[in-house]
């Protein structure tokens, strides 16, 4: 009798066994529009008995963004770091924001400036870099 395993080719050999889909109950999309791929997540120190418990029943991605983020991260360099795609990615971090177990900012040069750079600003970037 044939191991259902067999048959399989090699070269599926470096695809993760768990889907995205599976990671997050199957969402799709994330419900914060804030987390962008410059968005930086840091964990919270002060973890309460309630939301302890919440994050031991969570996926395993939750614990190791967690661990992670002890020092502030872009949400690009979490995903980089799980191997996940960016949507997955925040929808993670959303879950943990929600239980108060990570903390997101803009990034320091975006929150002293008051927002992003003024267009001129880029506008004479992109005009210099053409000229090189």
């Amino acid at each position: 009798m044939k191991h259902w395993t067999e048959g399989f080719d090699d070269d599926d050999a470096d695809e993760p066994l768990v889907r995205p889909y599976t990671i997050t109950g199957g969402r799709t999309t994330s419900e914060r529009d804030d987390l962008t791929l410059i968005t930086l997540v840091t964990a919270i120190s002060e973890v309460s008995s309630a939301t302890g418990r919440d994050l031991r029943r969570m996926q395993p991605e939750h614990r190791s963004i967690v661990a992670l983020c002890k020092r502030p991260l872009a949400v690009a360099e979490v995903a980089s770091a799980l191997d996940l795609p960016v949507s997955v990615t925040k929808i993670l971090i959303g879950d943990l924001i929600e239980i108060g177990q990570l903390r997101a900012r803009p990034p320091l040069a975006f929150a002293q400036a008051g927002g992003f750079p003024d267009m001129s600003i880029l506008e004479a970037v992109r005009d210099g870099l053409r000229k090189l």
